[in-house]
């Protein structure tokens, strides 16, 4: 990457940027900031983003250290509330999952934890400080019936997926299970990634484990190169579209996890994790950081910066930030109208949005992901069938039906989102 190379960050709306820059500035910093900084902020948008991208904590976690005056005092209070509500939430989280370690290890399967309250207590050094929706475990294929069984048997209930057409089936990676009553969801992986991605054998993810503090049951978890990978991976999936995933990439080179010693360690292993799009995606990652969150790259990272792809990528990252926060907003009951007015809600514009997205999404893969992506472009998918039911006789009519029901499909959702 071009080490001049810049991105874009006019779009960006001043809540957003409010969020960023409590995030990237130190305590002192952000007591300097005047009441101008502060000033003409849609504070309620401000909370929506913050919970969009899951970094309440993080951002209450600094205000309350400074207690800025141009910071209306609901706002904390709001944080607040959702910090401690949070708190609790990772604290049964916690105590789950050493649970679930418990049982899936005196029933000889082994497991890994991919994300969750061993993340947040690495990362951050406190289990308050990230948000965590599930419980993510990597086994083995070969234990996946066992882990079922032993799952339903401990309370939860296996989700099922509406799947009209079997011919992708393949590609399945994981599958989710949700405790009613403990209200806790587990998604048991046995690849980190769907095929054809290359990924790392458990084997070799198991001899490179780390075992966590937080639990007084042994509790295992990446060690920090596949850590930094795997969320890289993870991040750039998903366009980065939660600030969280990027918060998550500033703590490890801001506390010094990935060091000049371990880049060696990083080339041997990038490509299990990241496949072809190695380089790329790591510049990609590492560009967002720097420019969002100030994140200091060392003189040791910048054998991993890399060439204009991943500024080109970085780029069409920012849009995807922009829009997913923006069609959160959209959905939720209060929608701000601040934000609602910073892109058209035309159908053209929901359809330039989408194009966009796709392009970034169609970026990142592989040649060999970009090829089967195309063969699943020609044939039919479960959302056409929600959108048009059709008797399985008449299925094969799908095939040229499914550029119409695509666009009805954009069309609906900007009909859905001028209504709310």
């Amino acid at each position: 990457m071009d080490k001049n190379y810049s991105l874009d960050l006019s779009n960006i709306p001043k809540e957003l940027n409010i969020l960023l820059e409590i995030m990237s500035e130190n305590n002192d910093s952000l007591s300097s900031l005047n009441n101008v900084f502060f000033s003409n902020i849609d504070w309620e948008l401000f909370l929506q983003l913050a919970e969009h991208h899951r970094v309440i904590p993080l951002i209450y976690s600094k205000l309350k250290k400074i207690n800025h005056k141009g910071i209306p005092s609901y706002v904390t209070q709001t944080l607040h509330k959702e910090y401690k509500k949070n708190t609790f939430h990772m604290l049964n989280f916690s105590g789950e999952m050493e649970l679930v370690s418990k049982l899936f290890t005196e029933n000889q399967i082994r497991l890994l934890f991919l994300k969750g309250p061993v993340i947040a207590f690495d990362l951050y050094g406190d289990i308050s400080l990230r948000t965590s929706k599930d419980l993510d475990i990597l086994i083995q294929k070969k234990d996946l019936t066992k882990a079922e069984m032993l799952l339903l048997n401990f309370g939860y209930v296996r989700e099922e997926v509406s799947d009209n057409f079997d011919e992708w089936k393949w590609m399945n990676h994981h599958v989710t299970f949700f405790h009613p009553q403990k209200k806790v969801e587990i998604e048991i992986h046995w690849r980190l990634h769907p095929p054809p991605t290359k990924v790392p054998s458990f084997n070799e993810l198991w001899n490179r484990k780390r075992i966590s503090p937080l639990t007084s049951y042994p509790v295992y978890f990446f060690g920090k190169e596949d850590l930094f990978l795997y969320l890289i991976a993870h991040g750039a999936k998903h366009g980065w579209f939660r600030l969280r995933w990027l918060a998550d990439i500033d703590k490890i080179i801001r506390n010094g996890i990935i060091s000049e010693k371990d880049n060696l360690i990083l080339r041997k292993y990038q490509n299990q994790h990241l496949g072809g799009q190695a380089q790329v995606l790591i510049g990609q990652t590492l560009l967002l950081t720097s420019s969002l969150l100030k994140t200091p790259i060392h003189e040791q990272m910048q054998p991993l910066r890399v060439e204009k792809r991943s500024g080109k990528l970085a780029q069409l990252a920012i849009f995807y930030i922009i829009e997913k926060g923006q069609v959160y907003i959209k959905k939720s009951k209060d929608s701000c109208s601040n934000y609602s007015e910073f892109h058209s809600l035309s159908i053209k514009s929901n359809l330039q949005n989408s194009f966009i997205i796709n392009r970034y999404l169609f970026s990142i893969k592989s040649k060999l992901q970009k090829f089967i992506f195309v063969i699943k472009l020609l044939f039919p998918s479960s959302a056409d069938v929600e959108t048009l039911r059709l008797p399985k006789p008449l299925y094969f009519l799908y095939l040229p039906l499914r550029p119409f029901l695509w666009f009805w499909r954009k069309i609906r959702k900007s009909d859905n989102f001028i209504r709310h």
